[in-house]
């Protein structure tokens, strides 16, 4: 169907050139006829008033089919101006003025209208034009996108025919918008939307949708951080606590031994709860994405020697401790990083090894990676938790892990060191069969 001519929505005006005209003609018929009825008589007069009559309202009837056919020419067709005559040439050339400008404005009203919509699609809310019934009017991508909906499909249906949640329905039902309803859509993905409704005409309301779902994860990962750093530290805070009260209120009647015994054992949770901050901070530091201090190739074979040490020092003779660096390649990277990375793994594998267990420590080229590993044959992982071990304070037995010293933090601290320098973690575990960490790094990592 063809778009309709501005030249046909112009209202015609020049009604005093066409009176003008038509008075105009009247005269000279007039006058014509007044002087042929002076020289032959009143028949030829009267005879010549009419085909002059005639031919007047023949010339002018042509005009006015003229016009009609202009107006109704489509603009696609480019139709030329009729031409014409006197004060019928005035005539077109008014009405074309004005179909001109009627087109200018409808030229910028389309502009216009094409801006907002390109704004609208823009925008990170989600837009829905609701008509009184809860129609759909229009609706922009991110709309679509949050409540599943598609603008060519479902213009026209009823909103709440397509998004049943029964507080979303109650709520524009209700029609009372002051306060913004949050709810959570499980199709097509699940995404929790803060909704507010604005009307704004006697039957028409703009929906507007902000998917909060990031902040809500972010709101609940603070909840459970505070709430398990609270339980880390309220044990060896009550343990510290515990212990000073007992050898205060009994200073002079217990033995210098039991006294000793006793201030030992809440200096070794006073260094619990020291560790615990360290790596808070540590954790902290690298989950801001603050850039790696200094950047330079590490001498991996000595930093593991390094870490073979102390290892050793934790094992305290109870487990044999094979380093294999089967490639002398330097990565580039920050040390202290990857020494706090690569000294977890093994520490790690200390803990959860029964004493008389092997722990192999390994760095070695593997086509285009390079891997550090570290394999034991200690207690295992069920299936079940490996998922989650890089999760912050998520342990697999909280108890054991808090006879060994652990913070529930050391692997989180992997990964994201991990990631700083390109690498990811591969975790492979048995139960009661060992586990094996691997760390790998691309080959673009290795110093020249």
């Amino acid at each position: 169907m063809p778009n309709p001519s501005p030249q046909g929505v112009v209202l015609i005006r020049p009604i005093s050139y066409i009176l003008a005209a038509v008075f105009t003609v009247l005269a000279l018929i007039l006058l014509l006829s007044a002087g042929v009825g002076i020289f032959f008589g009143l028949v030829p007069a009267l005879l010549a008033f009419c085909g002059c009559l005639l031919l007047a309202g023949a010339y002018h009837v042509n005009n006015l089919f003229k016009l009609v056919r202009w107006l109704r020419t489509p603009v696609e067709a480019a139709a030329p101006l009729p031409r014409a005559f006197g004060l019928w040439d005035n005539v077109f050339a008014d009405v074309n003025s004005r179909a001109r400008s009627a087109s200018h404005r409808q030229e910028r009203l389309s502009a216009a209208l094409e801006r907002f919509r390109q704004a609208s699609q823009a925008m990170p809310h989600g837009l829905l034009f609701l008509s009184e019934t809860n129609a759909i009017e229009w609706v922009n991508r991110q709309g679509e996108q949050h409540f599943g909906l598609d603008q060519r499909r479902d213009q026209g249906a009823a909103v709440t025919n397509i998004v049943r949640q029964p507080d979303f329905v109650h709520y524009l039902e209700k029609g009372q918008y002051g306060t913004p309803l949050t709810l959570t859509i499980g199709r097509p993905v699940s995404r929790t939307l803060m909704v507010h409704v604005v009307p704004f005409s006697e039957d028409m309301r703009l929906l507007m949708s902000e998917d909060i779902t990031q902040g809500e994860r972010l709101e609940s990962m603070r909840r459970d951080f505070v709430a398990n750093v609270s339980h880390e530290m309220r044990t060896p805070l009550t343990v510290v606590s515990g212990f000073l009260e007992m050898v205060t209120d009994g200073l002079d009647d217990m033995d210098k031994e039991d006294i000793r015994h006793y201030l030992e054992l809440a200096s070794e949770q006073a260094g619990r709860m020291q560790r615990l901050i360290q790596d808070l901070l540590a954790l902290s530091a690298l989950e801001a994405g603050a850039p790696i201090l200094q950047e330079e190739p590490v001498d991996v074979p000595g930093l593991l020697e390094e870490i073979r040490q102390e290892a050793e020092v934790v094992s305290a003779g109870r487990h044999t401790i094979e380093l294999d660096c089967s490639t002398p390649a330097r990565l580039l990277g920050n040390a202290k990083e990857l020494h706090s990375a690569f000294a977890n793994l093994a520490i790690n594998a200390i803990r959860y090894t029964p004493a008389g267990g092997h722990i192999r420590i390994s760095w070695r080229q593997r086509g285009s990676l390079v891997e550090y590993a570290v394999e034991d044959d200690g207690i295992g992982i069920a299936p079940e938790h490996l998922p989650r071990l890089t999760e912050r304070f998520y342990r697999v037995d909280r108890g054991r892990s808090r006879e060994t010293g652990g913070t529930g933090l050391g692997l989180a601290i992997v990964k994201h060191v991990l990631s700083r320098h390109q690498g990811d973690l591969l975790i492979e575990s048995q139960p009661g069969k060992g586990s094996r960490f691997a760390a790998c790094f691309p080959a673009r990592r290795l110093a020249s």
